[in-house]
């Protein structure tokens, strides 16, 4: 995670969506090309219908960050290791308990998102 920056969406439309545990925001398409670039593990790229377990329509704000690790703005968001890109501030619904358990396995942080 982290070093190599995540694709920029290609559109600022409603066909973006967000990544519901790092909050990366890509196109639908951009997600079913090359998943996640944070969360490799949820693998949307071999299967299609977790794009849309894994990652949302409904998200509030956008935050581009270029240097994660030198942004008090990324720290903030608890974003910071995560790799340069755009990002929600935030997501409004949880990631599925199956994708919270994959998440476990893997030993990564999941925090889940506050009540909006």
């Amino acid at each position: 995670m982290g070093s190599a920056p995540a694709q920029i969406p290609t559109s600022f439309g409603h066909e973006l969506r967000a990544c519901l545990r790092c909050r990366l925001v890509k196109t639908y398409d951009q997600f079913r090309d090359a998943g996640c670039e944070n969360c490799p593990f949820f693998k949307m790229e071999e299967d299609h219908e977790r794009i849309v377990e894994v990652t949302t329509p409904n998200f509030n704000g956008i935050i581009s960050v270029m240097d994660p690790s030198r942004s008090w703005a990324a720290r903030w968001l608890r974003i910071g290791k995560f790799a340069p890109g755009c990002y929600t501030l935030a997501v409004s619904e949880p990631l599925p308990e199956e994708m919270q358990h994959l998440c476990q396995e893997e030993r990564v942080q999941y925090v889940l998102p506050k009540r909006m």
